[in-house]
C-alpha cells in the first residue's frame, strides 16, 4: 500500500472553503465530510482535511495560528506546465485568494502561489524533469 498524506488545515467557514476550492477544480470525498470537516482530494494519495477551527483545536495542544499573520507552512503542489501554474493561480485569485509574491522563474523550474481565504500559503510549481540532475 502506498503512503498517503493527509494535511489538516483549520478553516473559519467550511462551506466558504469548499466553494473556494471547488472553483479551483478540486473534489471532495463525501465519506469524510460533515459540518465539522471535509476531505479535499488533491491526488490519488494526497488529501487536504479542511477542519473548522473548533474541531481542529481538539487535535492540537497549542493555539491555532492566524495564517493571515503567521506562516507555519507552505503547501506546494506540482503542475504539468508553466501554463497550468499560471492557470491555477488565476483561478484562485478569481475565487477570492490573493498572491503573496511574484512568479519565480528558475529556468528548469517555475512557480507561483496564492494565499487562500484563511491565509494558508499554496505554491504551484512546474519542474522540467530533464533539467534536474
Amino acid at each position: 500500500m502506498a503512503t498517503k498524506i493527509f494535511v489538516n488545515l483549520p478553516v473559519k467557514d467550511l462551506n466558504r472553503s469548499i466553494e473556494f476550492f471547488t472553483k479551483l477544480g478540486y473534489t471532495f470525498n463525501p465519506q469524510f465530510a460533515n459540518e465539522k470537516a471535509t476531505c479535499m482530494i488533491i491526488g490519488e494519495d494526497i488529501f487536504i482535511m479542511l477542519l473548522v477551527e473548533p474541531f481542529f483545536k481538539t487535535f492540537v495542544p497549542n493555539e491555532i495560528a492566524d495564517a493571515t499573520k503567521y506562516t507555519g507552512s507552505i503547501i506546494c503542489l506540482s503542475a504539468e506546465s508553466r501554463e497550468k501554474v499560471d492557470e491555477m493561480v488565476a483561478k484562485a485569485i478569481a475565487a477570492g485568494a490573493r498572491t503573496y509574491k511574484e512568479p519565480q522563474e528558475h529556468g528548469f523550474m517555475y512557480g507561483h502561489g496564492y494565499q487562500d481565504l484563511d491565509g494558508h500559503l499554496w505554491e504551484i510549481m512546474w519542474m522540467d524533469q530533464g533539467g534536474v540532475s
